[in-house]
């Protein structure tokens, strides 16, 4: 049996542009990335004070595209959102997500948990009569993040 999992609510909103800076991680099979977001988003908040420019320091953000339209689009970006981009560091990477509209799922609870929440969000997208648009980006923002638990906004994209 499924277990719970704790949503807020939904919600759309307009985001405007960002620009990320961070780390992208590119498996062979969907289970690898269950292994190698996490090592990535503990490398990127080890190093993160060599991005200039920070935005929100708390705020991770996950940024993929469901339906990969290009091979530089595959993969899974861990990034920090800057104001704009200055010294790249090293090993680093940098992502501009054009401004888009996206359905929101606000969801609390273990990172393990949060694949659970997608069906949901989609759901709801149906029920509400938007169209997802998968080729687009897709954001998760995590705030208040403790061992592997807290808050993330799944923001699908919407038209």
């Amino acid at each position: 049996m499924e277990k719970d999992i704790a949503i807020t609510k939904n919600e759309v909103i307009e985001v405007g542009e960002k620009k990320l800076v961070g780390f992208r991680v590119v498996c062979e099979d969907m289970t690898g990335y269950g292994q190698e977001i996490p090592k990535a988003s503990m490398t990127l908040n080890r190093r993160k004070g060599e991005i200039k420019q920070l935005v929100e320091p708390n705020k991770l953000i996950g940024a993929f595209k469901p339906m990969e339209t290009s091979e530089e689009d595959e993969g899974y970006w861990v990034c920090y959102e800057v104001h704009d981009f200055e010294d790249i560091p090293k090993g680093m990477v940098r992502l501009t997500v054009p401004a888009q509209k996206y359905a929101v799922l606000h969801f609390k609870g273990h990172a393990s948990e949060i694949f659970q929440a997608y069906p949901h969000l989609h759901q709801w997208i149906e029920e509400n009569r938007y169209k997802r648009t998968p080729e687009k980006w897709t954001l998760e923002i995590y705030s208040n993040w403790k061992e592997n638990e807290g808050h993330v906004d799944l923001c699908d994209p919407i038209d």
